[in-house]
């Protein structure tokens, strides 16, 4: 038996968090078609593959669902994986390689801009995440969980989230990792998630990624 925690927050507010990044998902996908397009031709001019990678991700209270990214690696990458296992950078189940040498050139440049993370605007439209809550992982990486890890699992995960914008590159334990989605988890709030969002912009237009 798996246990999962609650949220700190009342259902209605975080039925008011979901509407409201529902609304602005739809408006920034609105916005976004034109680099959608450019960047989906660039994909699939530029290497074999399909112009979209999708993934079996972990949600909320371990529901399942497909997380869509414009691809950024070559078309075997998911294969290649175990052979440059030597040079993960994170300490814990995720994998993360910052040079990694999988990545396309186009791909290279939307990870630095996280372009290649707009089609999960669709994934908030669809419900399965938000705009901003933990980072959803593979299913691979959530069977090697600790106990201690699953409360991340209560919350609906997001596109941006407060790892993201407090030196996510810098952090190679997982369970540093952790300890900032449970930070959020157990102090969310409208104004934190307003916070994390501008600060996102800073992050995305810096070219830091997230």
């Amino acid at each position: 038996m798996l246990s999962f925690h609650s949220v700190s927050a009342s259902h209605f507010k975080l039925y008011i968090k979901n509407g409201i990044e529902k609304a602005f998902a739809l408006l920034l996908l609105f916005f976004s078609i034109p680099v959608l397009l450019l960047f989906s031709i660039l994909v699939k001019y530029s290497s074999k593959g399909p112009v979209l990678f999708k993934q079996e991700r972990v949600g909320l209270h371990g529901r399942k669902f497909f997380q869509y990214k414009l691809r950024s690696m070559i078309v075997n990458a998911e294969e290649m994986k175990g052979h440059y296992a030597h040079l993960n950078e994170q300490i814990g189940p995720v994998f993360k390689i910052k040079n990694d040498p999988r990545l396309t050139r186009v791909g290279k440049f939307m990870r630095k801009y996280s372009i290649d993370e707009l089609p999960q605007l669709f994934n908030i439209l669809f419900g399965s995440m938000n705009l901003i809550g933990p980072r959803p992982h593979p299913t691979s990486e959530v069977n090697e969980y600790k106990d201690l890890h699953l409360k991340r699992l209560s919350m609906k995960p997001g596109v941006t989230g407060l790892w993201q914008v407090s030196g996510r590159n810098k952090i190679k334990d997982f369970d540093e990792w952790v300890k900032l989605d449970l930070e959020y988890i157990d102090n969310w709030s409208f104004a934190l998630d307003l916070k994390i969002a501008m600060k996102t912009v800073g992050t995305v237009f810096s070219g830091t990624g997230m």
